[in-house]
């Protein structure tokens, strides 16, 4: 549980990094949503969602 919420604050602290020095293409990459699928975005965020898994349980098979 401890990883979990090192990886939610390191997620967190990247995201407002990237709000913080680049605001207007934060902006501009936001707007671009609009014209991406339903359908693109759910399989994007799937693969993501897998490699960011595979990521972990390799990570953790290392120093376990």
């Amino acid at each position: 549980m401890k990883e979990l919420i090192i990886a939610f604050g390191l997620f967190l602290f990247i995201e407002g990094i990237l709000y913080a020095l680049f605001p207007s293409k934060m902006k501009l990459m936001l707007k671009k949503l609009d014209l991406i699928g339903d359908s693109q975005l759910r399989i994007g965020g799937l693969i993501f969602a897998v490699l960011g898994f595979i990521i972990i349980y390799y990570m953790k098979s290392l120093y376990e």
